[in-house]
């Protein structure tokens, strides 16, 4: 008579497998995020979850659970393209993760004047599109809604997304000339008056290549808060379901 082998050994065994490919799966592929705040309003709203690509801009200590401090600099890194939505690790702590448009790359001068973007000089096109009622981030309110045309990085195209404004006059809407230095990137949030980003120095400031976790490609979930975990009746009143499988842009 032959002895089956133990099924709790098999069991564990099976967990371990399952936790080592996700940990993978998540390390070089894609990595679920949530969307806490309202900074990147209208682009991601709160409340959503979207997956972000690992592999875009190549891999960095960052890349992995806890940026176990293994090696430096990215391996088969790249630049992110101007316009791309980015999730980072916030430069104070090396461990918060924020996730920002990025709008200057290593050389380009940014500056805000009268709540326009300049860039490298230019002025960033924009075209208004009327009000938009900013809610589940605050108190409701009313501001001004545009669409912006980013200028590409070399050959490509025009990247057009939509931002908020509140006022032209904000406490960053007029900016000294930011220089980004070599091997950093630039970024903002898309509701400009709402959005702790590298405008201000003191807090996220110019943001090390090495930081890039991934690039924000696609909202697979989104939820807009109005049903508890409890009121199993209201969950599908409580889904955007418009939002669902859309393309971060």
């Amino acid at each position: 008579m032959t002895k089956k082998t133990g099924g709790w050994l098999e069991s564990i065994k099976t967990v371990v497998y399952a936790g080592l490919i996700a940990i993978g799966i998540r390390t070089v592929a894609f990595e679920p995020f949530n969307i806490p705040s309202g900074s990147m309003i209208p682009t991601l709203l709160v409340g959503d979850y979207l997956f972000v690509s690992k592999y875009a801009y190549g891999y960095s200590r960052h890349s992995m659970p806890f940026s176990p401090n293994l090696f430096e600099g990215r391996v088969m890194g790249s630049l992110p393209a101007r316009g791309d939505v980015a999730v980072f690790k916030y430069p104070r702590d090396n461990s918060t993760d924020y996730i920002k448009r990025i709008v200057g790359l290593p050389g380009d001068r940014i500056q805000m004047r009268g709540g326009r973007l300049f860039l490298n000089g230019t002025e960033v096109p924009r075209e208004s599109l009327g009000l938009y009622t900013v809610e589940g981030d605050g108190p409701r309110m009313t501001v001004r809604r545009y669409r912006e045309a980013l200028p590409p990085a070399g050959t490509g195209a025009v990247l057009r997304h939509e931002i908020l404004e509140a006022s032209d006059d904000g406490p960053y809407d007029n900016t000294t000339e930011f220089v980004v230095p070599p091997d950093h990137v630039f970024a903002m949030g898309d509701n400009r008056d709402n959005s702790l980003d590298s405008r201000e120095m003191n807090a996220v400031g110019f943001i090390p290549v090495e930081n890039l976790v991934g690039r924000a490609e696609m909202i697979f979930f989104s939820v807009d808060g109005t049903a508890a975990w409890w009121e199993v009746w209201a969950w599908p009143f409580a889904i955007r379901w418009n939002r669902l499988f859309s393309a971060v842009r």
